[in-house]
């Protein structure tokens, strides 16, 4: 479904903090021109955990309408709360979005199969393709390699994403 190089994109800025919509245009041309072989509107890298979640489907369909069908868009929707990571699957299902990267719940630590019951949730709730996002740097959680055995029995889950690990000596 998807290979190669997908890029996260910022969000750019302006000096009063509004969102940068020609600034954003640009980033979606430089990509399609660079050869990229999909972007992620809104992910971690994206400041979603920042912007509102009207400036959070904004940024998703604006990214959409710049690509013009050049390259795959993914959706950023993962959320510390299931239903609120739902919603968001939902509310681009049917936009053109070609899948969603979904990072794993932060802050409250979910057990092993806390997380595989949230992400189990996400996957019967949509027909979006859905790339897991695992960041214990960022969400203080790690998904386990037998958590996501599980997975081929969830119809609309299609990968993973994962940083590579450092090990410091």
């Amino acid at each position: 479904m998807f290979s190669g190089s997908m890029v996260a994109l910022i969000t750019p800025l302006d000096d009063a903090g509004e969102v940068d919509y020609a600034s954003l245009a640009s980033l979606v041309e430089y990509h399609i021109a660079a050869g990229t072989d999909a972007i992620v509107a809104m992910g971690t890298t994206g400041e979603s955990a920042t912007l509102t979640v009207d400036e959070h489907v904004k940024v998703v369909l604006k990214t959409l309408e710049y690509a013009q069908g050049r390259i795959p868009v993914l959706a950023g929707t993962g959320a510390n709360a299931t239903h609120e990571a739902i919603t968001f699957s939902k509310l681009f299902s049917g936009s053109g979005i070609a899948g969603c990267l979904t990072v794993t719940p932060y802050y409250n630590k979910p057990t092993q199969e806390g997380l595989y019951q949230h992400f189990k949730a996400i996957a019967e709730a949509t027909d979006l393709p859905q790339v897991l996002y695992n960041v214990p740097g960022r969400t203080g959680v790690d998904l386990q390699p037998e958590t996501v055995a599980r997975w081929p029995k969830l119809r609309t889950l299609w990968g993973s994403k994962t940083p590579p690990v450092i090990y410091l000596a």
